[in-house]
């Protein structure tokens, strides 16, 4: 009934965009409140880590949704805006250290329970574990 129009700043907004229309249940709208509440690189880096509750804090967006995008996302994303699986493992690495410095504890300690982590640990699971191995200490 009407034409619409839509502007984003890069090629990289217009291609997630376009692909996110292309999954079942998700219309214009609700494509844009993901892009609006997650940038291209942190949705390209949550669903290369699989980590459903970045999708979950989008309004609008509900625990089976986000399983929908992580699912029919996954592959898409990487290659066009250039956030990889090893690139986005490094980025949450670097976060837990983050919240673990952010919370008090030395270097030293933040780098112990960093290896025990598994290699491609999300970073709130990453977080929680870490806490864990760090108050059995």
């Amino acid at each position: 009934d009407g034409h619409f129009l839509y502007g984003f700043l890069s090629e990289a907004e217009r291609f997630a965009f376009r692909q996110l229309l292309k999954i079942s249940g998700i219309g214009a709208r609700m494509a844009l409140a993901v892009l609006s509440g997650l940038s291209v690189g942190d949705l390209a880096a949550a669903v290369a880590q699989q980590e459903i509750g970045r999708l979950v804090k989008v309004p609008g967006i509900g625990t089976k949704t986000a399983q929908r995008l992580l699912l029919e996302l996954k592959g898409k994303l990487a290659e066009t805006t250039g956030v990889s699986l090893a690139g986005a493992v490094d980025d949450a690495r670097h976060d837990i250290l983050n919240a673990l410095l952010a919370l008090g504890y030395n270097e030293r300690e933040a780098s112990a329970a960093m290896k025990n982590l598994a290699p491609d640990t999300g970073t709130s699971d990453g977080i929680r574990q870490a806490l864990k191995l760090l108050s059995r200490v």
